[in-house]
């Protein structure tokens, strides 16, 4: 099943970032994008995932072209639909970790699986304040707070950025089972091509031209 389908994308803010883009992306499928600082693969993330409108081009998601949604059917989308993961993890910071997860989960509808907290080793300390977490854990509670929602497509920009290399590979291989187990998809976006080499697809983003590698 076809989740993700990119045509002839073209972006430029003061400058040119990448042009002619198209790509695609299957149900239980991961794709990297790699490439150096500036070379445009966030802003090419951020439009594939609705939170930016391309200059060009189109993006189907699910099927549907998500540039033609009016707000109430784009909110809706990026609420049950979409996970996006950040480098920085933007908790709120007046709650505990397992709060942040509760209002996540509310408001998709889902429960939280305590076997994911466990997983990702912070079933014992997520009912601390987000502020007495270190980065690593805030970044763990972060990557629990998005696969709580149950996401369909996950777009996950330097999620390991804030990790130890044992602990990326740990919340990398989660990621790939929940891909498996929920039929789901995930773009993910990184300079560290050893993480890169496990997923399905990659591509390098380079001087505005993204190339396919695997």
């Amino acid at each position: 099943m076809n989740l993700l389908k990119a045509t002839s994308l073209s972006h430029a803010f003061d400058y040119p970032l990448f042009n002619n883009v198209s790509l695609e992306l299957n149900a239980t499928e991961s794709m990297a994008i790699i490439g150096v600082s500036g070379s445009g693969k966030s802003t090419l993330m951020h439009v594939l995932s609705s939170m930016l409108v391309p200059n060009k081009g189109s993006v189907e998601l699910f099927g549907r072209k998500i540039y033609a949604l009016n707000e109430k059917e784009l909110v809706k989308l990026r609420r049950y639909d979409l996970g996006l993961i950040y480098q920085s993890h933007y908790l709120f910071k007046g709650f505990s970790g397992y709060e942040n997860l509760e209002v996540a989960a509310l408001m998709a509808n889902q429960t939280i699986d305590n076997a994911l907290l466990q997983s990702l080793g912070i079933d014992k300390v997520c009912h601390q304040k987000v502020t007495e977490l270190s980065g690593g854990q805030q970044q763990r509670v972060s990557i629990a707070r998005v696969l709580s929602k149950k996401p369909r497509l996950i777009f996950a920009d330097e999620p390991t950025g804030n990790l130890d290399h044992a602990t990326a590979q740990e919340v990398m291989t989660i990621f790939f089972n929940y891909l498996k187990e929920h039929n789901a998809g995930m773009i993910l976006v990184t300079h560290d091509e050893s993480l890169a080499a496990q997923c399905n697809h990659i591509y390098r983003m380079n001087d505005g031209v993204l190339t396919k590698v695997q």
